[in-house]
């Protein structure tokens, strides 16, 4: 008796067939994998993956730990510092970026009234002082930071627990971490490398591919799945065990002391990683 469509053992797709063909070695994998350890700054994790890998370290851990530092300052609201450490590692990374400067600024300043308007009777000097010496003076030279300027100081006027859109967005968590990418990626670019994982590159690289293909109505399979997450049942006993070797790397201490601490820091885990 012949097969119904329904019982048929189902081909694959040519497209799925060809992906399957395609064997990316050992080792370049672990490269990839070194590659973003570095580049977003986990020296403890990559010192470790070197070891297990059996793999060399393309740079020295301190100057990850050092880039991990400013990321860390940022985190916590202390751009002073963070500014600081930046301009002992190379002033010229401020100096020829004024944008990012500004932003860094602009973000001690919200940080300043986040301070000064936690209580009823808060004093907002201290923040219109700051905007009057660093920012202001910076303004004129760029519409877009005078119109920052304007939205940041407009904290000091509305509630905070009544704001629009926005203004609140100044005082979310992620002003901190969208600051503290732009200013890892200044440092790398003046070291003269990448500024962005080779891996993460890659990422983009595969959605810009297929959204090109669905646009060009290509015969690829519905759904492409990365293997980055599974789909079996027990995926979450697999979340819980990503959870516990997420607080192993957070305890995890590389040859000069530097932990990797930033990478769970109030629930602040690297989207690729997560």
């Amino acid at each position: 008796m012949s097969r119904t469509p329904s019982t048929t053992t189902p081909t694959w797709h040519q497209f799925e067939r060809k992906v399957d063909e395609v064997k990316p070695s050992k080792t370049d994998i672990n490269y990839l994998v070194m590659d973003y350890l570095i580049t977003n700054g986990y020296p403890a994790a990559a010192n470790k993956f070197a070891a297990e890998a059996n793999i060399q370290l393309s740079t020295d851990l301190e100057s990850i730990q050092e880039r991990v530092e400013i990321r860390t300052a940022i985190h916590s609201g202390n751009i002073q510092a963070a500014i600081e450490k930046i301009n002992e590692l190379n002033p010229q990374i401020l100096d020829e970026n004024p944008s990012l400067h500004f932003s860094l600024l602009r973000l001690q300043l919200v940080e300043l009234i986040r301070s000064c308007t936690s209580t009823p009777d808060g004093d907002i000097s201290p923040a219109l002082e700051f905007a009057t010496s660093q920012l202001a003076p910076r303004a004129p030279t760029n519409p877009q930071f005078l119109e920052d300027l304007e939205r940041t100081l407009a904290l000091l006027i509305f509630p905070s627990d009544n704001l629009a859109p926005s203004l609140a967005a100044l005082l979310d968590p992620g002003l901190r971490k969208d600051i503290a990418t732009r200013v890892n990626e200044a440092i790398l670019q003046s070291q003269g490398v990448n500024k962005e994982a080779r891996l993460r590159n890659l990422v983009k690289l595969r959605a810009f591919a297929e959204n090109k293909a669905r646009d060009a109505k290509k015969d690829i399979p519905e759904k492409l799945d990365l293997g980055l997450v599974s789909d079996a049942p027990d995926a979450s006993s697999g979340n819980q065990n990503s959870s516990s070797n997420s607080n192993s790397n957070e305890n995890s201490t590389s040859q000069n002391g530097a932990s990797d601490t930033v990478m769970t820091t109030n629930g602040d885990i690297d989207p690729m990683i997560s």
